[in-house]
């Protein structure tokens, strides 16, 4: 079964694009704090996303217009590899 990344990657999507991610984490106000330090001075849109049933994780949606494949790459691992980051789609 293909992956969603694979799927993607087969659309041969066109750029600049508007692009989004969905960031959940297990606090909320560091969750943000990661948002802006990771699109920096990028242009970007950022809402609560939403919390589980136990009040365990939450999570935002951010988006920006992102110029490549390699930019919205990058982005996507810059919230992977953040210690504050449980997981990003």
């Amino acid at each position: 079964m293909e992956t969603f990344n694979e799927k993607i990657e087969k659309a041969e999507l066109e750029y600049p694009r508007q692009w989004g991610f969905k960031i959940i984490g297990k606090d909320k106000e560091k969750l943000a704090a990661v948002i802006k330090e990771v699109m920096g001075e990028k242009e970007h849109l950022c809402s609560a996303g939403n919390t589980s049933r136990t009040g365990k994780y939450h999570s935002y949606n951010a988006s920006c217009r992102v110029q490549s494949k390699e930019e919205r790459d990058r982005l996507f691992k810059a919230f992977q590899d953040h210690e504050d980051v449980e997981i990003v789609i």
